[in-house]
């Protein structure tokens, strides 16, 4: 039996009764979603090109040599050769690629924003349209006034025709600094739309794409799915949705990362625009992204990208296809770590999964039924004890009666795991005694019966193990009420929101 303590700090956990659960449950999911996001967006919205230690030379030097250097800068950019303002352009980008406290604002009020957009356009020296639109690319990574002044002084279009260079080095560095406009926030995204951002970019999507080069196109693709005030008009999720198809085959997990991290964006919405990424049947590659054992950082990479987000609505989609999809997806999750599994409940995954258990087509109930024997298997007795309390176990046991012999014994492996937490809490009695009255007990007794010998067997097994006549014994002798119960049947469970 577990300690008082224990046993009060479980109770704990029961909060928020007489609270609508469905309300409860979609302010958890929301909150968990949203912290993940938020976390994201503040790690990684923008990105500034960082020059290495050894190339910023005046990463030490104080406010009056900086000041001195934009003197010069400023007198180099506006020279008249080409030497002169490849110099001052490169001194300038060296300024604003230093890792602490770049002087963007020093550059943008020394005029130089429209002589860098100028550089841009100068595809007769590919050094000088380099530097110029590093720069640029820094200056956008700031806040949102920094990048209204690149946006203002003409950058977007000279950007979107520099992605069509010939030279990759140049085409993604539009990338990156279109990437971070993009990040701002809607208003720029939307710019970025209207001005064909998007063809131009899935033109460069190319089976011969440098990984490196993919990573950065991805990032921005996922920027421009991102905010949801206003979400992204739909022709332009349209438009880039096949293409994220085309990434989520790829296995560089940053690439994963930033494609699952758009679809997370995409789905963030009403019924429609869930409704118009399933019918890309981008579900089962994400589904199968969680089976890659040999790549077991995906599924974390797809956990983490607000995944699971979209599972809930998809567990209970009118399409049983895509029910067994997602029950499938539930159950490579299951079968990870107990974070992973943790994750699971924290997203709301649980009452969905165990509704798929007791009014899932067969196919689907076989999948979950997967879903719960990985769980017992891998889970904490906490997470053990929060599927029984939400109806897991007697939605699996009313299962027995079915006639697939294979799907027989997954149940029973799993009641098997759920009675082996039940003894590290001291309650396999009361277990004992909830499984019977939830009709349990008659079900397996039935299987001793059955034409499979590994079905007998197994069910023999539970019976000796758990309901031998000793053991009924010392369940009579248990006296303790229901209200002592860490396993507890569905009426009683009815006190707590879940």
């Amino acid at each position: 039996m577990p300690t008082t303590n224990v046993a009060e700090e479980r109770m704990t956990k029961f909060k928020n009764k007489g609270k609508e659960p469905t309300k409860l449950r979609e302010r958890r999911i929301a909150v968990c979603v949203e912290l993940r996001k938020n976390h994201r967006n503040e790690s990684i919205m923008k990105k500034r090109n960082i020059s290495t230690p050894d190339e910023v030379e005046l990463n030490s030097d104080n406010l009056e040599v900086i000041s001195a250097t934009i003197e010069d800068i400023i007198s180099n950019v506006n020279g008249k050769t080409k030497e002169e303002q490849t110099r001052g352009c490169q001194a300038a980008r060296k300024l604003l690629s230093r890792e602490r406290d770049p002087p963007l604002k020093a550059i943008i009020d020394a005029g130089l924003l429209t002589r860098f957009v100028e550089f841009l356009g100068r595809d007769d020296d590919s050094t000088l349209q380099f530097e110029a639109a590093w720069a640029l690319t820094n200056i956008a990574s700031g806040n949102s006034w920094h990048t209204q002044q690149v946006v203002e002084h003409g950058a977007v279009p000279a950007f979107i025709s520099l992605l069509g260079s010939p030279l990759l080095h140049i085409s993604e560095q539009a990338v990156w600094a279109l990437g971070n406009i993009a990040g701002d926030g809607p208003a720029y995204r939307d710019a970025l739309i209207d001005c064909s951002v998007i063809p131009a970019l899935l033109s460069r999507l190319t089976p011969d794409a440098p990984v490196g080069y993919l990573r950065n196109l991805t990032w921005t693709m996922s920027n421009l799915c991102r905010n949801k005030n206003p979400f992204p008009p739909l022709p332009a999720v349209q438009q880039i949705l096949p293409s994220l198809i085309q990434l989520l085959h790829l296995t560089d997990k940053d690439i994963l990362s930033d494609a699952c991290w758009a679809i997370s964006y995409l789905t963030d919405g009403a019924n429609d625009r869930i409704d118009i990424v399933v019918k890309t049947g981008i579900v089962p590659r994400l589904v199968a992204l969680m089976g890659f054992g040999e790549l077991s950082v995906v599924t974390q990479v797809a956990i983490d990208a607000g995944v699971l987000a979209a599972l809930p609505p998809l567990l209970q989609h009118h399409k049983p296809s895509v029910q067994k999809e997602a029950a499938w997806a539930v159950s490579n999750i299951a079968a990870g770590p107990c974070r992973q599994i943790q994750q699971l409940i924290t997203c709301g995954l649980l009452p969905p999964l165990i509704g798929l258990l007791k009014n899932g087509d067969f196919k689907t109930q076989r999948e979950a039924v997967w879903a719960i024997t990985n769980y017992t298997s891998g889970g904490t007795v906490d997470q053990v004890v929060q599927l029984v309390q939400g109806g897991g176990l007697e939605a699996i046991l009313n299962l027995l009666q079915v006639k697939d012999c294979k799907t027989i014994l997954v149940i029973l492996d799993a009641i098997n795991n759920i009675f082996l937490a039940a003894a590290k809490l001291g309650e396999t009695e009361k277990l004992c005694l909830l499984v019977e009255e939830l009709g349990g007990l008659d079900r397996i007794e039935l299987l001793q019966n059955h034409e499979n010998d590994t079905v007998f067997r197994a069910a023999q097994a539970l019976i000796e193990k758990y309901f031998s006549e000793d053991g009924d014994d010392e369940c009579l002798k248990t006296e303790a009420t229901e209200s002592d119960f860490v396993f507890k049947p569905p009426e009683v469970q009815k006190q707590f929101d879940f």
